[in-house]
């Protein structure tokens, strides 16, 4: 088991979203949000959000190596643990990302209202031993089926509008307003949030 105590914690997110669940845990970290281009090779989500959350992670990990001098005595007997997130929709086998603009925010939208969607998370977390420069890491997904009431094309519209769309996988929050056209999800309720905190709590204990 992982010596908090000992294991600086990096979420590798800039999601608000994601660090209040963090926090609502209880663990203590920081932020230092990936600076690399994703690269998706995989097809299937949940292959996916595995990997580009173990690029993140690592991205974050090696950038922090690079910044610290290793022979340092004050990192003995320490070790940094680095998380990395990362959260897609998915409808009818199409993977629906961040929209840029009003027109991709609604395309997407209308296309799960009234629907079952289904929402993946993928969650690495790389632990990076000071004294004996080991990595080890354990990667994992979740799924949680979103079902929705049928929207009219003002409701998209207005909802579109708030702004509460463009930082989102597929074009809604489910924490904001939006919450009233979900009708029943099935499921994590934080894995829609953005990190399924419960799972990645009980995934470290095999660490």
């Amino acid at each position: 088991m992982i010596n908090l105590e000992k294991t600086k914690i990096i979420l590798a997110s800039q999601s608000p979203r994601r660090s209040e669940l963090m926090k609502q845990a209880g663990y203590e970290f920081e932020i230092i949000a990936s600076n690399m281009e994703e690269v998706i090779t995989k097809t299937e989500p949940e292959a996916v959000v595995e990997e580009l959350s173990f690029q993140k992670a690592d991205n974050v990990l090696n950038m922090i190596l690079k910044s610290v001098d290793l022979s340092l005595m004050a990192f003995g007997g320490l070790s940094l643990m680095v998380i990395g997130a990362d959260t897609i929709v998915c409808s009818n086998g199409n993977i629906l990302g961040k929209p840029k603009n009003h027109n991709e925010a609604y395309n997407m939208i209308d296309s799960i209202q009234g629907n079952t969607h289904q929402v993946y998370t993928g969650v690495t977390a790389i632990v990076y031993d000071f004294d004996t420069q080991a990595r080890r890491h354990i990667t994992f997904n979740d799924c949680t089926q979103v079902h929705l009431y049928p929207m009219s094309s003002q409701e998209i519209n207005d909802y579109i509008n708030t702004g509460d769309c463009y930082d989102k996988a597929g074009g809604y929050g489910i924490q904001s307003n939006f919450a009233i056209y979900v009708k029943e999800i099935s499921g994590d309720y934080n894995n829609v949030v953005g990190l399924p905190i419960s799972k990645l709590y009980h995934e470290l204990q095999k660490l």
